[in-house]
């Protein structure tokens, strides 16, 4: 039973194997359950690739990260700027966001905006995460509150201790991330079974005769 690779979208099959399918096919009525050698609708193809790229899309992080202490750490430090201090709220916010728009987490600081007052209220609580040596990136913002993420996502690795992005903090191999990366691992194993299960149905439907042959079923006769 080799696979004949001729014309692969039609049928993997020896000519010989075919006719032998084609006579087990029109023999077995399966109990009275017969079927016919129909492709596969278009639109159900599209429908489930559709509904793969929107199981997706929907649990990307990009699209549904919450807001970490971290993305506020550098507002916080200009709460503490005369020029800062000497605006109303409204015009200080606007000139801290504008501060800030060349930074790396400029698009999470404009998906999850903040208020002069909530800063206020952030401040002391990210300054003591600071002081205590935490990873910002694991405590997630809540109103005006932060509290410990209950994500558990990839593990922190690397040859030796890595300095974290805040305060020289080092982080030692095989912590656990608390906070939603990018690209999460579970990523990586939807993927390799959603494109296994395609292959696997793609290699059995096509171990089938061509969709251009329909069987005769003994009541048709």
């Amino acid at each position: 039973m080799a696979f004949i690779m001729d014309n692969p979208l039609s049928t993997t099959n020896s000519p010989e194997q075919n006719e032998l399918d084609k006579k087990l096919w029109e023999a077995e009525d399966l109990g009275g359950i017969t079927e016919d050698n129909n492709r596969m609708p278009v639109p159900v193809v599209w429908l489930l690739l559709l509904t793969v790229l929107t199981a997706f899309a929907i649990t990307f992080p990009l699209w549904g990260q919450r807001p970490t202490a971290l993305i506020y750490a550098d507002f916080v430090k200009d709460l503490d700027k005369p020029e800062i201090q000497a605006l109303s709220d409204a015009a200080a916010i606007e000139k801290i966001v504008a501060a800030h728009k060349g930074d790396a987490l400029a698009f999470q600081q404009e998906r999850h905006p903040v208020t002069m007052d909530e800063l206020r209220a952030l401040k002391p609580k990210i300054e003591e995460l600071q002081k205590n040596g935490a990873d910002l990136q694991d405590y997630t913002v809540v109103g005006v509150d932060i509290v410990l993420a209950n994500f558990e996502g990839n593990f922190k690795s690397g040859a030796h201790e890595i300095p974290a992005i805040i305060g020289g903090q080092l982080l030692k191999n095989g912590e656990r991330q608390r906070h939603q990366p990018w690209w999460d691992d579970g990523y990586t194993i939807d993927i390799f079974y959603v494109c296994l299960f395609f292959l696997g149905v793609t290699l059995v439907v096509k171990r089938l005769p061509p969709s251009s042959w329909q069987p005769v079923h003994g009541h048709e006769h």
